[in-house]
């Protein structure tokens, strides 16, 4: 989500697009992360949360990739590269921070230092995924649809459907992730077509 978010930043900007994103992203996972079991067992959270997945997984593919960016413009789109980032993280992190919990076993500082060390990890790796997705512009709509996925998964176990779907269509735990691939890449590239982008 990072290197999707970031591609577009001027070259000066991507670094800091990087940074601040990632950073922001572990905050808000330790804050998740103290109110997870609570959170996790709200119904409907995650069917609202992959809906907004969806739009993310959508807006990413479809974003303009013209050049010429001026001053402002890039300045405003790093602030917009950067809650991008950490709304698609507070998305994907509800399942995630459970995990994060359990490993530190109820301990805030190994909770706190085990996502502080993952930073830069983030942050290199997301460096890498940009410069493949320049070379292989095909990886953006892999990274797009790959959100579609998750957007499916989480809703398919939403505690307010999951009930349903394990008695009536249980093939739902894997036609709907394929379905929100199809749909978010589907929907990006209509709305490519209407602003005249090659697809």
């Amino acid at each position: 989500v990072i290197a999707l978010a970031c591609r577009n930043l001027p070259p000066q900007q991507r670094k800091w697009g990087v940074i601040w994103g990632a950073a922001g992203a572990v905050v808000l996972r330790i804050i998740l992360t103290f109110f997870a079991v609570a959170l996790l067992d709200l119904p409907w959270l995650k069917i609202v949360g992959g809906l907004l997945l969806l739009w993310i997984g959508v807006k990413l593919i479809a974003e303009d990739e013209g050049e010429g960016h001026e001053e402002v413009q890039a300045s405003h789109k790093l602030l917009g590269a950067v809650r991008t980032v950490i709304i698609a993280d507070l998305v994907m992190s509800l399942d995630n921070v459970i995990g994060v919990a359990a490993a530190a076993k109820g301990s805030v500082f190994l909770l706190v230092f085990g996502l502080v060390v993952s930073i830069p990890l983030v942050i290199a790796g997301s460096q890498l995924i940009m410069k493949a997705i320049e070379r292989f512009p095909i990886l953006v709509l892999a990274g797009g649809g790959l959100l579609g996925y998750v957007a499916g998964e989480m809703a398919v176990t939403d505690r307010a459907a999951e009930g349903w779907i394990n008695a009536h269509a249980p093939w739902l735990h894997w036609a709907l992730p394929i379905a929100c691939i199809v749909l978010v890449i589907a929907v990006a590239q209509f709305l490519k077509g209407r602003r005249g982008e090659p697809s």
